[in-house]
């Protein structure tokens, strides 16, 4: 329950609850204290009025027997009440505001395409952190509690190897789908489904058999990515070079630039890569020739018709046009 606000409100909102319900306690606890010495009774009996006061229950079977008693349960209800009042209100105008940003969230994805997201399993939750900090319009299809993903994410809760639930993810709206599974055969099945609903979708698989990944290719996955060989890769680069690992956490792991790829400009087209490395603001990493992704180190590719430039730019220059 407590996962559950804390995921709901922000850090603004937890402070006032916070706040909100020491206050309560500490009104509830002098009031029982008071009450115990004042009436004559034990204090965990204070205590057990000052709860059923405070949460407007009122048994009944513990009531003051004089002035002061009177004045202390008034204070009492004054106080506590009110209190809890407001942190159930914050509460609930929290999870409504979280509702309603998904629905509008929704509308976006409807309108101007969106970034699905199937399966919850390995890399998924910090990719969807990844995504989200960006600032992608993200659809996942998984069978997980919405409450336990950030708000910003839109949820469709079922078993995305089932038909129905990722044809409600709108799947022909999306401008590209991350398929993922417990494994191997459920992206396997996952794909089929998405590729009928979807003929034209780009897809990117995360797999580990090289036999699924001829399979998939036959489906029209443009990429399949194998999470085990990109760790194991990267390990073996940082050995062979000890900063290596930094260069790759720079690139991939930074709050001040994103990694994008957009279609080579007309006037790019016959030049090579290493021209348009020099005009370009932000960083030129390489080019996509055919699905191919090519450095220029020790070739300098000629840009073509159709061909896209992978760039590091920094998040302020980023639209979603």
């Amino acid at each position: 329950m407590i996962a559950l606000l804390a995921r709901l409100m922000g850090n603004g909102h937890r402070k006032h609850v916070t706040i909100l319900l020491a206050s309560a306690l500490g009104c509830a606890l002098a009031g029982a204290y008071l009450f115990s010495l004042t009436q004559g009774i034990a204090f965990t009996k204070g205590l057990y009025w000052a709860v059923t006061t405070a949460t407007t229950v009122g048994y009944g079977d513990v009531t003051p027997h004089n002035g002061i008693g009177q004045v202390i349960a008034s204070a009492t209800m004054l106080t506590t009440i009110p209190l809890l009042a407001s942190v159930f209100a914050l509460v609930t105008g929290a999870a409504a505001a979280a509702g309603l940003r998904r629905i509008l969230a929704m509308r976006d994805h409807e309108d101007s395409g969106h970034r699905l997201v199937i399966g919850m399993d390995g890399p998924v939750p910090a990719i969807l952190e990844e995504l989200v900090k960006v600032g992608e319009h993200v659809v996942l299809v998984a069978d997980v509690d919405p409450a336990t993903v950030s708000s910003d994410v839109h949820v469709i809760r079922g078993d995305p190897t089932q038909a129905h639930v990722l044809r409600a993810a709108r799947p022909e709206r999306a401008t590209q789908a991350l398929i993922t599974g417990a494994d191997d055969g459920d992206v396997l099945v996952s794909t089929v489904l998405i590729r009928r609903l979807a003929p034209d979708l780009e897809l990117i698989a995360l797999v580990k058999s090289a036999s699924v990944c001829e399979a998939l290719h036959e489906l029209g996955v443009s990429r399949t990515l194998s999470p085990t060989d990109m760790i194991a890769h990267a390990v073996a680069k940082s050995l062979e070079a000890p900063h290596a690992a930094d260069l790759l956490a720079e690139l991939v792991d930074s709050d001040e630039h994103t990694l994008t790829e957009v279609k080579a400009e007309t006037a790019a087209i016959g030049r090579p890569l290493s021209s348009i490395r020099g005009e370009r603001a932000g960083l030129v990493l390489g080019v996509v020739h055919d699905g191919t992704f090519s450095l220029g180190i020790g070739t300098d590719p000629v840009i073509a018709e159709g061909d896209f430039l992978l760039l590091a730019e920094p998040l302020r220059t980023r639209s979603h046009g």
